[in-house]
């Protein structure tokens, strides 16, 4: 089967889920990323040079069989599916995609701020998710993690449910959110606990030093240093 995942050169969680259950599963595929340029002419052609569609003129897309399907929940079943990490069951499969769907609303609440050019304005925008909407959402999580009560979201075993979450928690953990604790999640023990242990799996200690750029020149870092534990 061939596959190719087209994003942007950056560890975001929207790409992220594809990647790394696909990585994980040692499933081969292209990981395509793309360029300033090649974003300029998407955005106005709708495809890449090459003639790949871009559905919607956005990213992620998932190109399989020469077949091109854009929108994270469609690529993250897909390819959870291809890697045994989407449920059969259909109440299951409902319960990892209610997850995914709410990475995706955290997602849309955040946007806003980060296009804010006014700094007061952004800074109480940036207030509000941090005292406010995040806790809040983090809570809904901590709960359905409790409810489980298997350290993961759905069932005994780790998800494209539990992959979205833990690049989410990542993101934020870089601490590249202005006004966003980069350790916001930690109190909620669950996450934390899902977070760290995905961290320290030896296949996403590898994705990271296989494909997270490592600037050696200047901070000696990586210039997208995602921490294994909160």
């Amino acid at each position: 089967m061939q596959l190719k995942l087209i994003y942007f050169d950056m560890p975001f969680w929207r790409a992220e889920i594809a990647r790394l259950c696909l990585f994980i599963s040692d499933i081969e595929f292209e990981d395509f990323r793309i360029t300033s340029e090649d974003n300029s002419y998407l955005k106005e052609n709708g495809m890449l040079s090459d003639g790949t569609l871009i559905p919607f003129r956005q990213l992620p897309v998932l190109v399989i069989e020469g077949e091109s399907i854009a929108q994270t929940g469609a690529i993250s079943r897909i390819c959870g599916k291809i890697a045994g990490m989407y449920p059969t069951d259909i109440i299951e499969a409902g319960k990892v995609d209610q997850v995914i769907d709410t990475v995706t609303d955290i997602n849309v609440l955040i946007n806003p701020s980060m296009r804010e050019s006014d700094p007061e304005l952004k800074k109480r925008m940036r207030d509000d998710l941090r005292s406010d909407a995040l806790p809040k959402y983090f809570g809904y999580l901590e709960r359905i993690l409790k409810e489980n009560d298997s350290g993961w979201f759905v069932g005994d075993e780790m998800t494209v449910a539990d992959i979205a979450v833990w690049s989410l928690l990542g993101w934020i953990a870089q601490g590249v959110l202005d006004g966003i604790p980069h350790d916001l999640s930690k109190p909620f023990e669950r996450l934390t606990s899902l977070y760290n242990a995905m961290g320290r799996m030896p296949k996403v200690q590898e994705w990271k030093r296989l494909t997270y750029a490592y600037d050696e020149s200047s901070t000696g870092e990586y210039n997208y240093h995602v921490p294994d534990s909160i």
